[in-house]
């Protein structure tokens, strides 16, 4: 019988990540894939600001530098915040199995979609990455628009 995955201690991974993300001048949001049995692939942060790239999404981040792997459909999306459309279809197209978000309250993102094409998604609710992410967007209205597609 397989244990249930630690989903608050991968979120810490995530969270530094954010942290780093934000220290660098980006945005906050972090992400990291885990194998289901707990080992982590790669972590990454929002990288748009600092690489002027805007593909590099916390969760794309994170998936490129978990490598090739030969199947994702146990592994562990873990990120900060709800992940948007062009992420949700990367967990769709590589069928990610679970997603674990730290919150949704700043952004639902497609967790809906996720959760109708069958991905596991669990929203732990955390505080802290409400705050870390609200408090950004209060700051930089316009970059977070960017962000996520909004004119």
């Amino acid at each position: 019988m397989l244990q249930t995955p630690d989903y608050a201690a991968m979120l810490r991974t995530a969270i530094v990540q954010a942290r780093q993300g934000l220290a660098e001048g980006g945005i906050p949001i972090g992400a990291a894939l885990y194998h289901r049995d707990g080992h982590m692939l790669g972590c990454g942060h929002n990288r748009r600001v600092q690489e002027d790239d805007p593909s590099i999404h916390g969760e794309t981040d994170a998936f490129r530098k978990a490598g090739r792997q030969r199947s994702y459909r146990d592994t562990i999306m873990v990120t900060t915040l709800a992940p948007c459309w062009y992420c949700s279809g990367l967990v769709r197209q590589f069928n990610i199995g679970t997603v674990v978000v730290g919150e949704s309250v700043n952004f639902a993102g497609g967790l809906d979609w996720l959760r109708e094409s069958g991905v596991t998604v669990i929203d732990l609710h955390d505080s802290e990455c409400i705050e870390l992410l609200g408090d950004w967007i209060a700051a930089h209205p316009a970059l977070w628009n960017e962000d996520i597609g909004v004119d």
